[in-house]
């Protein structure tokens, strides 16, 4: 079940945001923002960061082999003949 968000007027907010902005990723529970009592924004906690896979091996199963690569070249290229 969700919870409820704390309530904090913008002038409040404003003196203090790097603190709420603090508070909200410790604590996980959103901050209401309002002006005038009217609700303007809602200050929540970023989503927990996704699990990334590891670079090593991260092409597997992305090439093709279309030939024979054990075999010497028939021709020369034209880079070693110089």
């Amino acid at each position: 079940m969700p919870q409820s968000p704390d309530s904090l007027a913008i002038s409040e907010f404003k003196a203090t945001c790097l603190k709420v902005l603090d508070q909200v990723r410790k604590t996980g529970k959103p901050v209401l923002v309002t002006k005038r009592g009217e609700p303007i924004a809602l200050v929540v906690p970023p989503p927990p960061p996704q699990p990334t896979s590891a670079w090593l091996g991260s092409f597997a199963g992305t090439a093709r082999i279309t030939g024979d690569i054990v075999s010497p070249l028939a021709q020369d290229w034209e880079v070693l003949g110089q």
